[in-house]
């Protein structure tokens, strides 16, 4: 077991309203731990009550297999991201850990590292909140939507973004709704409006 590194990156949240969130974070040291569907499953269903609890539509989203990349737009003042991210990630990790223990994986012992001398903790995801970067203008919006769901191409995992099963882009483009997916939604309309608050986020 692997000692772990004292320093931990934090990111700060900024919650301005009509902001939406492009959210990327990492499997432990970027260990391909996002290739099982099984996993992959139970990872959407925390996303979906995640969003459901903390008030969050998720516009886009796709599964790679080291790291994921969630674009969410809170819809009350309430919302906390910090707060989202916790309860996407902490079922998760639970119930991954549940299933390694139950097949007496040799993979649990991998990811449990020790914190400090006779604590040891399991780890699925990379420690920290990853990235957070506020969007307010629809050009951003909609770049970051298409940079989204082109990652497995660039990354050379599919010829075409729609083969890519953990992906919200056939949900864009072809309106489709998929099982196996979170709760999906699309531009709120007071956002292609211009009717939303949109305004920049000054750090």
């Amino acid at each position: 077991m692997n000692g772990e590194p004292p320093h931990r990156k934090r990111v700060k949240h900024f919650h301005v309203p009509g902001h939406f969130h492009e959210l990327t974070f990492c499997c432990y040291r970027r260990r391909p731990l996002l290739t099982n569907d099984a996993w992959r499953d139970l990872f959407a269903r925390s996303i979906g009550k995640a969003c459901q609890t903390e008030r969050c539509q998720l516009v886009a989203m796709v599964f790679m297999p080291e790291h994921v990349h969630l674009l969410v737009w809170p819809t009350h003042h309430d919302t906390n991201i910090s707060r989202l991210l916790q309860r996407i990630k902490r079922p998760t990790s639970a119930g991954v850990k549940a299933m390694l223990v139950e097949a007496r994986s040799p993979l649990l012992d991998e990811l449990t590292v020790r914190t400090r001398p006779g604590v040891h903790c399991f780890r699925f995801w990379q420690e920290g909140s990853g990235y957070d970067l506020n969007l307010y203008e629809r050009a951003a919006v909609e770049a970051a939507i298409n940079y989204i769901h082109e990652n497995p191409v660039r990354r050379g995992l599919c010829r075409r973004a729609v083969d890519w099963k953990w992906s919200s882009v056939r949900f864009h483009l072809r309106g489709e709704i998929e099982p196996h997916l979170p709760t999906l939604s699309r531009l709120p309309a007071e956002f292609l409006d211009g009717g939303g608050v949109q305004t920049p986020n000054l750090r």
